[in-house]
Order: structure tokens, then sequence, then C-alpha cells
């Protein structure tokens, strides 16, 4: 989990989970679920999911293990772990494209398009909803994304660069 294999034992400890999927007894890819607050560092905001809800975060693939299925694997493992103890969404984002590809099939629907660029000290964040999303569940995405109890902007924003390891 370079460069963030330090960071393991402090998100087990606030209850955070790992999957991994294993190719030949070898790791080929992980993701993490969380029930609680976690920061999305590509758009430097933090996430509360509500009841019954949780965040799939921080998957990966090993390069030797790319365009065979794994992330989309990892994906289906943690949403049927999930609907399996009774969690009624998950949220997850993607900046990657063979990734976003993978999340559609897996179950998740589009809620908020995002772009972030740090420079300078300086994050600028354009949030876009896509045409064809569920405005019940766009409202429910500017909620668990929401700043100090107000539903995230429809907006351009330029705020100070916050970055931190989670």
């Amino acid at each position: 989990m370079d460069p963030d294999g330090d960071l393991v034992d402090d998100r087990l400890a606030r209850g955070c989970r790992c999957f991994a999927a294993l190719s030949g007894g070898a790791l080929a890819g992980y993701g993490w679920l969380s029930t609680g607050p976690e920061w999305i560092g590509e758009i430097q905001l933090e996430i509360k999911p509500g009841p019954n809800e949780a965040y799939v975060w921080n998957c990966f693939t090993l390069p030797e293990h790319r365009r065979h299925g794994v992330f989309r694997s990892v994906v289906k493992g943690i949403a049927a772990v999930a609907a399996k103890e009774g969690l009624s969404r998950l949220w997850i984002g993607s900046v990657a494209i063979p990734a976003q590809q993978a999340i559609g099939p897996a179950g998740f629907k589009p809620a908020l398009h995002m772009h972030s660029t740090i420079r300078a000290g300086m994050c600028w964040l354009k949030v876009i909803v896509p045409e064809d999303a569920d405005l019940e569940l766009v409202e429910a995405a500017r909620d668990v994304l929401g700043i100090g109890g107000h539903p995230l902007r429809i907006a351009t924003t330029l705020r100070r660069s916050r970055p931190r390891r989670h």
C-alpha cells in the first residue's frame, strides 16, 4: 500500500475495513470501506456518509493485474458485503477513466461530476450535475459532501488547498 502503508493501522483503528482481491494467492488489488467521515484528497472535501451508508475509497490494482477486472471485482465484492450488512447506499468516486468504466456495471449511478486542480496552494473545484442524474441522488451527494452543515454548492470554487493524509 505504498505510500499509504503507514496509515493502515490508523484506518483500521477508526473502523475502516480493507478488502483484497487475490490472484494465485498473491495480492492483485484492494479497496477500503468506511461508514464514518473520510477525507477525499483528490477534491479536498470530507465525505460524511449518512446512516446505513458507506464510502468505497482508495481502490488500487497492482500494475501487473490491471485491465483484468480486478477493480470491478473489488468494488462488486465490497458492494455485496455492504448489502448483506444492510447498508442502503454506497458512495464512490473515480479519477481514472478505466475505473469510471467499471463503476456503472458494478451498480453505481453518477450523482456529481467534479474537476479539481491544485496549484500554488489553492484548490480550484468545479462541481457539475450530470444530465441524466437522479435529482434525489444529487441532493444526497451534496449533503454528504457539504461543508459546515451546508450542502455542497453546484459551482466553481477557489479556496486554500488543505492536503492531508488519511
